[in-house]
Protein backbone atom coordinates (compact mmCIF):
# COMPACT_ATOMS: atom_id res chain seq x y z
CA UNK A 1 0.00 0.00 0.00
CA UNK A 2 2.83 2.42 0.85
CA UNK A 3 4.27 1.78 -2.62
CA UNK A 4 0.95 2.68 -4.21
CA UNK A 5 0.54 5.89 -2.20
CA UNK A 6 4.03 7.04 -3.18
CA UNK A 7 3.08 6.74 -6.87
CA UNK A 8 0.01 8.95 -6.44
CA UNK A 9 0.17 12.63 -7.23
CA UNK A 10 0.32 14.99 -4.22
CA UNK A 11 -3.30 15.98 -4.91
CA UNK A 12 -4.44 12.34 -4.83
CA UNK A 13 -2.39 11.70 -1.68
CA UNK A 14 -4.15 14.63 0.05
CA UNK A 15 -7.53 13.38 -1.15
CA UNK A 16 -6.79 9.90 0.22
CA UNK A 17 -5.54 11.31 3.53
CA UNK A 18 -8.71 13.39 3.97
CA UNK A 19 -10.94 10.41 3.21
CA UNK A 20 -9.03 8.25 5.70
CA UNK A 21 -9.52 10.93 8.37
CA UNK A 22 -13.28 10.97 7.79
CA UNK A 23 -13.34 7.16 7.68
CA UNK A 24 -11.99 6.94 11.24
CA UNK A 25 -15.22 8.49 12.50
CA UNK A 26 -17.24 5.59 11.04
CA UNK A 27 -18.17 2.80 13.42
CA UNK A 28 -21.12 1.13 11.75
CA UNK A 29 -21.82 -0.42 8.39
CA UNK A 30 -23.90 1.67 5.95
CA UNK A 31 -24.23 2.16 2.21
CA UNK A 32 -22.50 5.53 2.02
CA UNK A 33 -19.13 4.12 3.13
CA UNK A 34 -16.54 4.90 0.46
CA UNK A 35 -14.89 2.57 -1.99
CA UNK A 36 -12.11 4.13 -4.06
CA UNK A 37 -11.53 3.37 -7.73
CA UNK A 38 -8.12 4.31 -9.09
CA UNK A 39 -7.80 4.75 -12.83
CA UNK A 40 -4.03 4.61 -13.31
CA UNK A 41 -4.18 5.70 -16.95
CA UNK A 42 -5.81 9.02 -16.11
CA UNK A 43 -4.55 9.28 -12.51
CA UNK A 44 -8.10 9.70 -11.28
CA UNK A 45 -9.34 8.60 -7.89
CA UNK A 46 -13.12 8.16 -7.80
CA UNK A 47 -15.04 7.85 -4.55
CA UNK A 48 -18.11 5.61 -4.78
CA UNK A 49 -20.51 4.70 -2.00
CA UNK A 50 -20.51 0.98 -1.26
CA UNK A 51 -24.22 0.94 -2.13
CA UNK A 52 -23.40 2.18 -5.66
CA UNK A 53 -20.36 0.01 -6.35
CA UNK A 54 -22.20 -2.70 -8.30
CA UNK A 55 -23.82 -0.06 -10.50
CA UNK A 56 -20.60 1.85 -11.18
CA UNK A 57 -18.41 -1.26 -11.58
CA UNK A 58 -20.77 -4.15 -12.37
CA UNK A 59 -19.35 -7.52 -11.35
CA UNK A 60 -19.59 -10.39 -13.80
CA UNK A 61 -22.20 -12.78 -12.46
CA UNK A 62 -22.49 -14.96 -15.56
CA UNK A 63 -20.67 -17.80 -13.79
CA UNK A 64 -23.30 -17.76 -11.04
CA UNK A 65 -26.17 -18.77 -13.33
CA UNK A 66 -28.18 -21.55 -11.61
CA UNK A 67 -27.63 -23.86 -14.58
CA UNK A 68 -23.85 -23.54 -14.32
CA UNK A 69 -23.82 -23.75 -10.53
CA UNK A 70 -25.83 -26.97 -10.69
CA UNK A 71 -23.52 -28.43 -13.35
CA UNK A 72 -20.46 -27.68 -11.18
CA UNK A 73 -22.17 -29.25 -8.13
CA UNK A 74 -22.86 -32.44 -10.07
CA UNK A 75 -19.30 -32.61 -11.38
CA UNK A 76 -17.89 -32.09 -7.87
CA UNK A 77 -19.99 -35.02 -6.69
CA UNK A 78 -18.32 -37.18 -9.32
CA UNK A 79 -21.09 -37.22 -11.91
CA UNK A 80 -19.77 -37.78 -15.44
CA UNK A 81 -19.61 -34.68 -17.66
CA UNK A 82 -22.26 -35.87 -20.12
CA UNK A 83 -24.57 -37.16 -17.37
CA UNK A 84 -24.29 -33.84 -15.54
CA UNK A 85 -25.16 -32.01 -18.74
CA UNK A 86 -28.18 -34.26 -19.34
CA UNK A 87 -29.46 -33.71 -15.79
CA UNK A 88 -29.11 -29.95 -16.15
CA UNK A 89 -31.01 -30.08 -19.43
CA UNK A 90 -33.78 -32.01 -17.67
CA UNK A 91 -33.91 -29.57 -14.74
CA UNK A 92 -33.55 -26.26 -16.58
CA UNK A 93 -34.17 -27.02 -20.23
CA UNK A 94 -31.65 -27.32 -23.01
CA UNK A 95 -32.17 -23.76 -24.29
CA UNK A 96 -31.73 -22.23 -20.83
CA UNK A 97 -28.49 -24.17 -20.26
CA UNK A 98 -27.14 -23.15 -23.65
CA UNK A 99 -27.99 -19.50 -23.02
CA UNK A 100 -26.26 -19.54 -19.62
CA UNK A 101 -23.17 -21.12 -21.12
CA UNK A 102 -23.12 -18.66 -24.03
CA UNK A 103 -23.43 -15.68 -21.66
CA UNK A 104 -20.61 -17.09 -19.54
CA UNK A 105 -18.24 -17.49 -22.49
CA UNK A 106 -19.16 -14.08 -23.93
CA UNK A 107 -18.25 -12.54 -20.57
CA UNK A 108 -14.96 -14.45 -20.61
CA UNK A 109 -14.17 -13.12 -24.08
CA UNK A 110 -15.09 -9.54 -23.17
CA UNK A 111 -13.07 -9.82 -20.02
CA UNK A 112 -14.04 -8.67 -16.58
CA UNK A 113 -10.56 -8.19 -15.11
CA UNK A 114 -11.29 -10.69 -12.36
CA UNK A 115 -14.17 -8.56 -11.06
CA UNK A 116 -16.66 -11.36 -10.51
CA UNK A 117 -19.70 -11.57 -8.30
CA UNK A 118 -17.74 -13.62 -5.75
CA UNK A 119 -14.92 -11.01 -5.71
CA UNK A 120 -17.55 -8.30 -5.14
CA UNK A 121 -19.16 -10.24 -2.28
CA UNK A 122 -15.73 -10.89 -0.75
CA UNK A 123 -14.98 -7.15 -0.75
CA UNK A 124 -18.32 -6.37 0.94
CA UNK A 125 -17.87 -9.08 3.56
CA UNK A 126 -14.30 -8.06 4.41
CA UNK A 127 -15.14 -4.34 4.45
CA UNK A 128 -18.05 -4.86 6.83
CA UNK A 129 -15.90 -6.98 9.12
CA UNK A 130 -13.16 -4.33 9.20
CA UNK A 131 -15.61 -1.46 9.83
CA UNK A 132 -17.32 -3.26 12.70
CA UNK A 133 -14.04 -4.34 14.32
CA UNK A 134 -12.32 -2.25 16.96
CA UNK A 135 -9.40 -0.15 15.79
CA UNK A 136 -8.64 1.86 12.68
CA UNK A 137 -10.95 1.58 9.68
CA UNK A 138 -9.44 1.17 6.22
CA UNK A 139 -10.93 2.14 2.87
CA UNK A 140 -10.94 -0.39 0.03
CA UNK A 141 -9.16 0.78 -3.10
CA UNK A 142 -9.70 -0.99 -6.41
CA UNK A 143 -6.82 -0.32 -8.76
CA UNK A 144 -8.53 -0.72 -12.11
CA UNK A 145 -6.84 -2.81 -14.77
CA UNK A 146 -6.12 -1.15 -18.07
CA UNK A 147 -9.03 -1.79 -20.42
CA UNK A 148 -6.94 -3.45 -23.12
CA UNK A 149 -5.05 -5.74 -20.74
CA UNK A 150 -5.69 -9.19 -19.35
CA UNK A 151 -4.68 -8.16 -15.84
CA UNK A 152 -7.13 -8.19 -12.93
CA UNK A 153 -8.36 -5.26 -10.89
CA UNK A 154 -6.35 -5.20 -7.68
CA UNK A 155 -8.00 -4.75 -4.30
CA UNK A 156 -5.88 -2.91 -1.75
CA UNK A 157 -6.76 -1.60 1.67
CA UNK A 158 -5.80 1.96 2.63
CA UNK A 159 -5.04 2.23 6.32
CA UNK A 160 -4.58 5.47 8.28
Amino acid sequence: MAELVSTLTPRLQRQLSELLGVQQQQNRWHGALPVLLLDRCWLQLQRVGVEDLARVLPPDSSGEAPELVRFRELRQRGVDHLDAQERCWEEFGRESCSLALRRFWEAQERGHHGWTFSAYLHLLERYRHLIEADGPSPIPLLVLARSSSLEHHQLQWCWP
